[in-house]
């Protein structure tokens, strides 16, 4: 469970994959064992069975059409994630992407919750961050220009609460700013399996990420 999830190997630092799994076992069992939460020895063989699937589904020898910890990396190249939450899982695990990124990959990268992340990004999304914010880049000769970045939304979702979704209206608020959007949901499971999830996911695209801007 500490490192079956992480191949790749990557800079270390504080919010190193390895850092994180090597602790958390432990972690969670004293915290079962305090009573401030819930990680029976059943839960966290759970989690591990999670963290297999995802080593399975974002190794490095999945190509980058089937791996979604590859597909996220490409689609966050040359961009300024915006990551927006939405669940209880998923507010860490963007709060995490959002360390990883800029450790690992030494990227900037902001983070907030649906709904709120609505009212507080939607004016960076109408600015020059937007990629239609220039309607003439496409026909600029990018030969001697700085490079620019755009944002790009990253929707990472669990169950939220009541079943009450703002998903819908994210989409229409980055879209409607010609903003791309990529999405991570995890499978149905108790929030510490959605949790590991999430996390290992995106630590993978981390990676992935850190290692295409030194190769």
């Amino acid at each position: 469970m500490a490192t079956a999830p992480y191949e790749p190997q990557a800079p270390a630092a504080a919010s190193a994959p390895g850092s994180l799994w090597a602790l958390l076992t432990p972690l969670l069992a004293l915290l079962d064992r305090t009573g401030l939460l819930a990680a029976p020895p059943d839960a966290l063989e759970r989690v591990a069975d999670r963290l297999d699937q995802v080593a399975e589904r974002c190794g490095p020898a999945i190509a980058t059409y089937s791996n979604p910890a590859k597909t996220l990396a490409s689609e966050l190249a040359e961009s300024l994630p915006v990551i927006w939450t939405e669940g209880d899982s998923a507010g860490p695990a963007g709060r995490r992407f959002v360390a990883a990124l800029a450790e690992l990959a030494g990227r900037p990268a902001l983070t907030a919750e649906l709904p709120e992340a609505l009212a507080a990004h939607s004016v960076l999304l109408a600015g020059t961050l937007a990629a239609g914010a220039d309607p003439d880049d496409f026909f600029r000769d990018r030969v001697e220009d700085a490079q620019v970045l755009h944002a790009r939304v990253v929707l990472l979702r669990d169950r939220p609460a009541g079943g009450r979704t703002a998903a819908p209206a994210a989409r229409e608020l980055a879209l409607g700013h010609d903003t791309p959007i990529s999405e991570l949901e995890p499978e149905e499971g108790g929030d510490l399996e959605t949790l590991a999830e999430l996390i290992a996911t995106t630590d993978f695209a981390a990676v992935y990420l850190a290692l295409a801007s030194t190769a």
